[in-house]
């Protein structure tokens, strides 16, 4: 299995608008200003690909999505998780289209039933039949996930997590990868579903304060230790996660993901 970081970063991105505005004012470590000199420090939203027994997962379709695809060279999707329906994360979906001429049937598409809803909503015009063509749009047969189902030979379990007020956001696993990267508070039963993973890929907005929908560099690290996998990715970063300022306070196991990283898991 090949886990593709096409995205890490925050509904922001990393060098954020604010910054630029702003004259780096509200840059603590100067992130923003490095991601000029550092590609590792620009990050675009958040987003990967699981390549396994021939077929690609795409998780989650971002705000950035085409930049990301083209730059991975990513050929082909085979289905997409959604989880959750903020923006930064359901953004990319018109792009889809892109890649419907090559497979001849609708993508599957799961998330929740909160996420399908509101995709339904948001981009009314790919459900309508009546919809005029145009350019294209994106075919997709959008499905609702209640629970653990199976795709080419791996069990996709969802694992429900809390998210500010927004209902339905999810993490998945897929056999040995768990990957939730956007989350505040997830409850007993939930973490026993990512235990035993090999891989942990998980929210880390910034150092600190405490934020209200998201988990500091402290909770990730405490989750991530109660889930205890034998490595973990921390995504999802602010401009105020800087590379080499903040891998001293990781555990060995423990990394910072960036823009393009790719790892390999041997189950």
């Amino acid at each position: 299995m090949e886990i593709i970081f096409l995205g890490t970063g925050t509904s922001h991105g990393v060098p954020s608008i604010d910054c630029m505005i702003e004259g780096h004012a509200r840059c603590r470590k100067d992130v923003c200003r490095l991601s000029e000199t550092d590609s590792r420090h620009r990050r675009t939203r958040s987003s990967i690909a699981v390549v396994y027994k021939g077929v690609t997962v795409l998780i989650d379709a971002s705000m950035d999505f085409r930049s990301q695809v083209l730059r991975e060279t990513i050929r082909s999707i085979d289905a997409a998780l959604i989880t959750h329906a903020h923006a930064d994360h359901i953004g990319g979906i018109p792009d889809l289209r892109s890649y419907d001429r090559s497979r001849g049937t609708p993508l599957p598409l799961y998330g929740s039933p909160e996420s399908i809803g509101a995709i339904r909503s948001t981009y009314s015009y790919i459900f309508d039949p009546a919809t005029f063509i145009g350019g294209g749009i994106p075919s997709v047969d959008a499905i609702p996930v209640t629970g653990p189902f199976a795709l080419w030979g791996e069990t996709i379990t969802p694992i429900p997590v809390a998210h500010g007020a927004l209902a339905g956001c999810l993490g998945y696993r897929i056999g040995p990868l768990v990957y939730i990267p956007d989350m505040k508070a997830i409850d007993a039963a939930a973490i026993d579903r990512c235990c035993g993973a090999d891989t942990l890929i998980l929210n880390c907005l910034r150092e600190g304060p405490e934020h209200v929908s998201h988990l500091t560099l402290a909770e990730s690290m405490d989750l991530a230790r109660k889930i205890s996998p034998r490595q973990c990715f921390f995504t999802h970063l602010s401009h105020d996660i800087h590379y080499e300022l903040d891998r001293t306070k990781l555990d060995p196991w423990m990394h910072f993901a960036y823009d393009g990283l790719r790892i390999a898991i041997i189950s």
